[in-house]
């Protein structure tokens, strides 16, 4: 097997990504920014959903912000509903998969609150009944979509930003959400704290 084919390949691939989709991603993920920065500058927090690795990508955009991203500031209020295991399997053995991010989101969401969906791979019912339940408590909502989503795009509203990766693979999804999501911090770091010296 050659390894280093296989490698520079991938890497090569996820360059390519990048360089095509910049044009694309810079004006939704500075929306996407402007719009979680109003709601943390008015004491509002962001909640983060996803299925599978886009859980494991909700709850590090959450962690970011309750912790640092690069530099030492004050805990921002986001929260993963990915991250009750006990919550999120009681849920699910009463009402269903479908209901386990609708539910808490409408006993944890606020009016003002920011709703961060990630969605890398086709659609998912809990992710579009949790945007319906967000619209519900008045909430904003960003998508994280891909080239399969169609239903979760049309449930937007006005307000609403979505940052769509068109790749049909999914692991270059996932890493330009990732990418997305280290954006985001950046650009909410900057704008509540000013920008620090590169180091």
């Amino acid at each position: 097997m050659d390894y280093y084919q296989i490698i520079s390949s991938n890497f090569q691939a996820t360059i390519e990504s990048i360089a095509q989709s910049v044009d694309t991603l810079a004006e939704p993920i500075g929306r996407a920014s402007e719009l979680m920065v109003s709601a943390l500058l008015e004491d509002h927090k962001i909640i983060a959903c996803g299925n599978g690795v886009d859980a494991a990508l909700a709850q590090l955009f959450a962690c970011y912000l309750t912790s640092r991203f690069e530099h030492e500031r004050p805990a921002l209020p986001a929260l993963a509903l990915t991250s009750d295991g006990a919550g999120i399997t009681a849920i699910a053995h009463t009402g269903g998969l479908n209901d386990i991010y609708a539910r808490q989101l409408r006993a944890l969401g606020q009016p003002g609150d920011v709703l961060l969906c990630i969605s890398s791979a086709g659609e998912a019912n809990n992710l579009l009944r949790a945007a319906q339940a967000a619209h519900e408590r008045d909430m904003a909502i960003v998508v994280l979509s891909n080239a399969s989503d169609g239903e979760l795009g049309t449930l937007l509203q006005a307000d609403d930003v979505e940052i769509r990766i068109d790749s049909l693979r999914r692991p270059r999804v996932v890493e330009l959400h990732t990418m997305t999501v280290h954006c985001l911090c950046e650009l909410i770091e900057q704008s509540l704290f000013g920008s620090y010296p590169p180091g």
